[in-house]
C-alpha cells in the first residue's frame, strides 16, 4: 500500500488514505487476519467493508477509530486515480481508510 493523504476529521482526529494495487478481497483478507475479526460487510454496491478497532465516543469523536476498505474497480471502474502525477500505479484497486485511537483514547 501507498500513503496518500491524511485529513482533519475534527475533534483532534486524522484519518489517514492508503492506496493499494491488490483486489478487495485481498486486502479485506489482510485485515481479517491481521486483527483477528471478520468486520463487516458495509456495502454491497460498491462493496465496503469496516473493521471497529476502538470505542467510538460521540462527545470526544468525529468519526469511530476504525479501518475501512472500499472497492474501487467495481462496476468496471479503472479505480482510484493516483493523486501523485507521474506516480505508478496510476490508480489503485482499493483504497484503505484508517481512522485511529485518538491519543489517551482507551483502546
Amino acid at each position: 500500500m501507498q500513503f496518500i493523504a491524511s485529513y482533519d476529521a475534527g475533534r483532534g482526529q486524522r484519518y489517514y488514505l492508503f492506496g493499494a494495487g491488490s483486489d478487495f478481497a485481498q486486502i479485506v483478507g489482510w485485515y481479517k487476519t491481521m486483527l483477528k475479526q471478520r468486520g463487516e460487510l458495509i456495502f454491497e454496491e460498491p462493496p465496503v467493508h469496516m473493521f471497529d478497532i476502538g470505542k467510538f465516543k460521540e462527545e470526544t469523536m468525529a468519526f469511530p477509530p476504525s479501518v475501512t476498505v472500499k472497492d474501487y474497480t467495481w462496476a468496471g471502474s479503472l479505480g482510484y486515480l493516483n493523486p501523485k502525477r507521474g506516480a505508478t500505479p496510476e490508480r489503485f484497486k482499493t483504497i484503505v481508510q484508517i481512522v485511529p485511537n485518538p491519543p489517551g483514547a482507551p483502546k
